[in-house]
């Protein structure tokens, strides 16, 4: 009763930060809006920033934001594709729409309660699949860290291709102030001690039971970070990591065309509005909610879009595919797993034992 407790607890925080986020984007974006309306002689009455969001939402061109969520479907296959490809290189024969719904679920957990998805995510595949927890962790850690280095690359990419605009903007939010190394220095020194003590008393340590299950679970993990190097054809990996990517990105790019105020905007707005909607989404609220609408909308208004349209542009992507899209998806997975799964029986007897 109390770990339910804790649970309902922990998924009230993270939509009240959620919402209290949006709700400040919200105010913010509100407040020019009716400075706006007074500038141009709008009466106050007569200026809702809720009601342009909806007009604007009622205005967007249905067959893009189709080709947007269609964009949405082709990552997820080339990811549960790519997933697929590190459990057999371990030796497991698994269903490819396992892997499919069981990502889809991961992702509608997530709305409840940021990061519990990939829990879920190793929970049900197991249910289905009879491979261990910790080994399908150890492929999801693996997962998120491929997630991770394709960030990074596409980080890198955007400063070179949009260095200016970006070093002006980071300009303008730092200003003259200075990096302050105390705080990174006393962590690491802690952490240097940490350790040293560990490797002391670690024969002690052995002794110890929760550290023995600790030890097993993460041999689990070293295995399922191992299966990379046993990828028979390594290309059609990488590829599906681009398709993963580069899907992402024309989500972004391609719902320009569904809104009339970011129609003419080029690809490499899409790719800064993507690369700040992408650190949005990593901040643990529901699905990026609020943090995601904050930096579109910075990214939006680097290259001149106004800040109501640029937070109805905001909103039409975030409920259409990242609400929408997952919650449909999630919930036809909890349909669709135990009907495909009637009477499956995994074979596992190529298994690399480890």
């Amino acid at each position: 009763m109390k770990e339910k407790i804790i649970d309902v607890l922990k998924i009230v925080l993270f939509f009240g930060v959620g919402f209290t986020i949006l709700y400040l984007v919200y105010q913010n974006q509100n407040s020019a809006y009716q400075e706006q309306c007074a500038l141009d002689g709008i009466p106050a009455d007569q200026c809702s920033l809720v009601d342009k969001v909806w007009q604007d939402l009622k205005s967007v061109k249905v067959g893009w934001l189709l080709i947007v969520m269609l964009c949405f479907n082709i990552s997820n296959v080339s990811r549960a594709m790519r997933w697929k490809m590190m459990l057999e290189s371990m030796g497991y024969k698994i269903k490819l729409h396992n892997a499919f719904f069981t990502i889809m679920l991961s992702y509608f957990a997530n709305l409840g309660l940021p990061r519990v998805g990939e829990v879920l995510r190793a929970t049900t595949f197991s249910q289905y699949e009879k491979i261990r927890v910790d080994k399908l962790m150890g492929t999801i850690v693996l997962d998120r860290l491929l997630d991770l280095l394709s960030v990074g690359l596409i980080v890198v990419a955007a400063i070179a291709l949009q260095y200016d605009i970006l070093w002006g903007f980071i300009s303008e939010q730092l200003g003259e102030r200075s990096f302050n190394s105390s705080a990174l220095i006393f962590i690491a020194v802690i952490g240097f001690v940490l350790l040293l003590l560990g490797y002391v008393f670690r024969n002690w340590l052995g002794q110890i039971k929760i550290v023995q299950r600790i030890r097993q679970l993460l041999l689990g993990f070293v295995s399922g970070l191992s299966s990379v190097r046993g990828i028979k054809k390594p290309l059609p990996f990488i590829f599906h990591s681009v398709v993963i990517w580069g899907m992402y990105f024309l989500m972004t790019y391609l719902c320009f065309f569904a809104f009339e105020p970011t129609s003419s905007l080029g690809p490499m707005a899409g790719l800064i509005v993507f690369v700040f909607g992408t650190f949005g989404v990593i901040v643990p609220s529901p699905g990026g909610m609020g943090t995601f609408h904050a930096l579109a909308v910075i990214g939006l208004s680097l290259y001149g879009v106004k800040g109501d349209d640029a937070f109805s542009f905001a909103n039409i992507l975030f409920f259409s595919v990242q609400i929408g899209c997952s919650i449909l998806l999630g919930i036809i997975a909890l349909i669709a797993l135990p009907i495909l799964n009637r009477g499956y029986v995994p074979d596992h007897s190529q298994v690399i034992k480890s």
